[in-house]
């Protein structure tokens, strides 16, 4: 089994390294945050003091950061992974980031003769800790057939898209429909409590027929509970539907909803909500109209 090397230990990084050490993989790991390192340690991976060191004692490096600059400083940076990586070697970065900077990333790695995916998934905190991801991979059929025993560690949907840089594509893609879904859903259910209709049967209601969406039927529960613990964050919903926006605009294509989520999410973001599940976008006009989706509002007797 190839030694593998893991960069970034946050929500999603630290599942998956764990799952890859519980699979059996020699996984060294590297965080700026220390405890996150601690614990994978305990769990029998072993630490890494810098990136450079990291890569030096792996035959793969992963990277799972929070945007562009983190990639960015991380491989191309004093003693990052490209100081370190060895010719022959694999990086795959998992990150959600600008397609750009991936393409800019990979020429640097190929020109060291070292293979490049980016590999953006799609899933969440649960889908980390399951091992359940969507991987949506750019970069060669040979390095993805390379990659394909240790992506399936994490991962059980592996979609290829074309060469690197295009897993990127299809992440701001979904990003888009998630975050504008999020948005509408918010829209409809507040309508619907303000006139006064019981929430959960509208949930009901909606999701039988054509407006069926996954925002409905995995995040409406949540918000009737109340619960806006983070399976994604708000923070991290706004950072990716900007790269949508940015990838808009070197296109030519025009992202009207895309824009007008994005300022639904610097909304919540103003209120403090960054922290907070990307279903707490709904907050915004709860508050707006003075009503909150909750189970048991204008309940049925």
């Amino acid at each position: 089994m190839e030694k593998i090397g893991f960069i970034g230990l946050g929500n999603m990084g630290k599942p998956m390294a764990t799952n890859l050490v519980k699979a059996g993989y020699q996984v060294t790991v590297y965080d700026i945050y220390q405890p996150s390192v601690e614990e994978l340690v305990e769990s029998g991976a072993a630490s890494g003091n810098t990136p450079k060191k990291v890569s030096e004692n792996s035959d793969v490096v992963i990277t799972m950061l929070p945007s562009s600059p983190h990639v960015e400083q991380v491989v191309l940076g004093q003693d990052g992974v490209l100081e370190g990586i060895r010719q022959g070697c694999l990086f795959i970065d998992m990150s959600s980031i600008a397609p750009d900077v991936s393409i800019k990333v990979a020429k640097r790695c190929r020109d060291k003769g070292v293979g490049v995916l980016d590999a953006p998934v799609t899933g969440g905190i649960m889908g980390a800790q399951a091992g359940t991801l969507g991987i949506m991979v750019g970069g060669s059929k040979a390095d993805l057939a390379r990659a394909t025993p240790i992506l399936n560690v994490m991962g059980k949907k592996i979609m290829h898209v074309g060469d690197v840089g295009m897993g990127q594509t299809a992440k701001v893609c979904n990003q888009i429909m998630v975050g504008t879904s999020l948005c509408a859903m918010s829209e409809a259910l507040v309508l619907g409590v303000k006139a006064g209709a019981d929430p959960e049967v509208l949930q009901q209601i909606l999701i039988s027929g054509a407006a069926r969406s996954w925002a409905l039927e995995f995040r409406a529960p949540a918000v009737f509970e109340g619960n806006f613990n983070p399976g994604f964050m708000i923070n991290l919903q706004h950072k990716d539907l900007g790269l949508a926006l940015d990838t808009g605009k070197e296109f030519h294509v025009p992202l009207a909803l895309t824009a007008l989520a994005y300022q639904q999410y610097e909304a919540a973001r103003a209120k403090g909500l960054g922290e907070a599940d990307h279903a707490g976008v709904i907050k915004v006009l709860e508050d707006l109209v003075g009503v909150e989706v909750r189970k048991g509002v204008n309940k049925i007797s």
